[in-house]
């Protein structure tokens, strides 16, 4: 609704996309991410604070925005192809803009917050930053 006009109404199929999203991909995805993260760099100095920022800027980031962009487009009808095409045009552009807006999340998040809440947190600021996903995912097609 935030990006919304004032003449658009609410899209309650691209809801039930985000809600399935959420539910199916994500929620599983940060449990398993941040448990990984918390058995392989267990400690939370800086260092390992860093090193998992940037572990989840350029391995899991990458992933789970292209998992994003790859099922919202195959909801909304699109083939392979075409999928291929939209994550050509947007996953660069979306990963670059996330590296303005996760590492201050990440840093926080396996700095400050023990490890089995940190997905709670992370979904916190994924809502912002699915928001953002969510506009860039209905752009008109490659092919429009």
């Amino acid at each position: 609704m935030i990006t919304m006009t004032p003449s658009d109404s609410l899209d309650i199929i691209r809801t039930l996309r985000m809600a399935g999203y959420a539910l199916i991909i994500l929620g599983t995805a940060q449990h398993q991410w941040f448990n990984f993260m918390g058995r392989v760099l267990p400690k939370r100095d800086v260092v390992s604070t860093l090193q998992k920022l940037l572990l989840g800027n350029f391995a899991y980031g990458p992933v789970i925005n292209s998992a994003f962009f790859s099922f919202n487009a195959a909801l909304q009808g699109e083939n392979g192809e075409e999928i291929a095409a939209r994550l050509k045009r947007d996953l660069i552009p979306t990963m670059t803009n996330g590296l303005m807006y996760w590492p201050l999340c990440d840093f926080l998040t396996y700095k400050v917050v023990p490890v089995h809440l940190q997905p709670l947190v992370n979904s916190s600021f994924s809502y912002a930053w699915t928001i953002y996903l969510t506009y860039v995912a209905n752009l008109k097609k490659v092919s429009d």
